[in-house]
């Protein structure tokens, strides 16, 4: 597993404002996760046997899910169920895992789909970027009372919880390739991004 960037001797000042004393164990756990996940999304792949509508996607986003969840249990942080699916969260912060590309691409060309399902479009509209200009498209068709329910705070998370994207990519054969965290939205991009170093367990980690 191959991460870009140069590596930092201690995190970075960008995920200390973040998670507190918990950016370093956070930053080292992050990549680690991501390559235990791969591992049991490639054999599902193989299980699978199929080239076309492999498993692989599906099962590697609910394994990241559930490892960054384990990962704030064993550091005493919080893990909150939103629409059965729990989120990481510490000092106001919820890890919102994002796969963007199955090649290794730059974080700016993050994109969440346009037939994005109604939970993630509320996530990033009420605790992603503040004044998310363009974040997405409005539907002529939402009534009212839909178009405010976007923006409505998932009380699970608390109104003052904002979203860390976790931005990497990764494909069955290859594993992961890139691994960024950042405070944008997979919908017009990072706004800031910080290369989240470390490799394959047994190998150091920090950003």
């Amino acid at each position: 597993m191959s991460v870009s960037g140069d590596q930092p001797a201690e995190p970075s000042a960008w995920a200390i404002e973040r998670f507190g004393q918990q950016a370093g164990p956070f930053a080292a756990a992050v990549p680690v996760q991501l390559a235990k996940a791969h591992a049991k999304a490639h054999a599902a792949h193989l299980a699978a046997g199929l080239k076309k509508r492999s498993p692989y996607g599906v099962a590697l986003a609910g394994v990241v899910r559930g490892n960054l969840a384990e990962t704030a249990r064993e550091l005493g942080e919080s893990v909150r169920d939103v629409r059965g699916y729990e989120y990481a969260v510490t000092n106001d912060h919820a890890l919102f895992p994002f796969r963007y590309a199955d090649k290794p691409r730059p974080p700016d060309r993050a994109r969440l789909p346009s037939n994005a399902s109604p939970t993630r479009r509320r996530l990033f509209r009420a605790h992603g970027p503040q004044s998310p200009v363009g974040l997405f498209e409005v539907d002529g068709g939402l009534t009212t009372e839909e178009y405010l329910g976007l923006h409505e705070a998932f009380e699970e998370l608390g109104a003052s919880t904002r979203l860390v994207c976790v931005f990497f990519t990764a494909d069955a054969e290859n594993g992961i390739h890139v691994i960024h965290w950042g405070g944008g939205s997979p919908r017009t991009g990072p706004h800031l991004h910080v290369a989240l170093q470390g490799t394959a367990p047994g190998r150091s980690s920090a950003a």
